[in-house]
This record gives structure tokens, C-alpha cells and sequence, in this order.
């Protein structure tokens, strides 16, 4: 996936980019950094970790939910979703049901594929450790993780900005799996804050 984004860049005719990416996207952001280095002008990754299975780890009480029988029909969709958000969500920020209704019931209309969520967390748990990879970057980069993250440990947010020189690390008190609106501030002051350090180097 990573080499997709590479490629994707190349199909639109750009030399490089300030990359963020969430979660998977934000492993996926780290590899593309890894292997591309010259695409990849600044990184910000987001609840995310850095392969080593020993921080980034689950909570194993939301694991069921992820697991388990796949719900049926729209109806049985969208109230999967909103069960699993409130359970691997921020606990510190209001949760927008009406907000997560409405994104669940378009995300199924686009269409659901149960095999590529499972190729998802195959892909998960498979990478392998990026940390001595990371610490060769030469990039700005910022790491954003809840420090009530369920899903993925904030310990691996916080290996993350160890392992990229110069990285700078925010932890954001009652933040889970999620992006709550309230966050949003501050997810984009840092990427802007990371893209203005990488163009005021070049």
C-alpha cells in the first residue's frame, strides 16, 4: 500500500508530499517514508505504532468486536459501527452518534467488504518493526495519540516519536480510536506547524 501511495504520486505528476496518515494509514504513512524517502516531505502520524509488538498493543476487551459475526443488512451495520466506536472511542470528548449514524450508513451504501477488513488487521499484525528504519528518517514529523486509545496502546504513539529524530509527540488526555471534532484544532495546527518545518528547510 505503501508503494501504491508512491505510485499514486507519480500517476499525478508529484515530486513529493506532506503525508499524514490514521491508524493503519499512519503505519502505511511511516513505510512510505521508509521506502520513498525523497516523496515524502513531512510525516505526521496519527494513533498509530511502529511494528514492535511490544507497545501499540490492544486492550483485549475490544478485540470481540472486531472479531465477531459480521452484522447484517444496512441497519445491523450501522449499529455495529456505533457499538464499536463507543467502545474504542475518545471516553474525554462527547461522541457524535448522529455523526457516526450518518458516516456508517454511507460507508456501507459505498459497500462493505468483510474480507478486506480482515486483510486489514492481517496487515496489522503482521508488519514488522519499523523502529530502526524510522530512526533513519531526516523529515519533520509529528506523532498525535490519545493517551486513552483502547485499540492501539499509546505507547506506540510514543515509540514512534522516540524512534524518528527530532519528531515532536502530542498526547491528547481522553482521546481514543477516534477523532473527536474537538481534536480537530489541533490535528490541523500540527500537520500545518510539520509542513511549514519541512518547507522552511528546503
Amino acid at each position: 500500500m505503501a508503494d501504491d501511495a508512491a505510485g499514486l504520486l507519480d500517476h499525478l505528476g508529484i515530486e513529493s508530499a506532506h503525508v499524514t496518515g490514521v491508524s493503519l494509514g499512519g503505519m502505511i504513512s511511516q513505510t512510505l517514508a521508509i521506502r520513498h524517502p525523497a516523496r515524502v516531505r513531512s510525516l505526521v502520524s496519527v494513533m498509530s505504532t511502529t511494528g514492535d509488538k511490544l507497545v501499540g498493543w490492544p486492550n483485549p476487551r475490544v478485540l470481540p468486536s472486531l472479531l465477531g459475526k459480521p452484522p447484517k443488512g444496512r441497519d445491523g451495520y450501522v449499529e455495529a459501527v456505533l457499538s464499536t466506536f463507543k467502545l474504542i472511542g475518545s471516553p474525554g470528548f462527547t461522541f457524535d452518534e448522529d455523526r457516526m449514524r450518518t458516516r456508517a450508513a454511507r460507508t456501507f451504501d459505498r459497500g462493505v467488504n468483510r474480507a478486506g477488513t480482515m486483510r486489514q488487521l492481517v496487515a496489522i499484525t503482521s508488519a514488522a518493526n519499523r523502529t530502526s528504519q524510522l530512526r533513519r528518517l531526516r523529515i519533520p514529523a509529528l506523532v498525535i495519540h490519545g493517551k486513552a486509545d483502547p485499540l492501539v496502546h499509546v505507547s506506540g504513539g510514543k515509540a514512534t516519536a522516540r524512534a524518528i529524530p527530532g519528531a515532536e509527540l502530542i498526547l491528547v488526555p481522553g482521546m481514543g480510536h477516534d477523532l473527536p471534532r474537538a481534536v480537530w484544532p489541533t490535528l490541523v495546527d500540527g500537520i500545518d506547524r510539520t509542513a511549514r518545518r519541512a518547507n522552511s528547510h528546503t
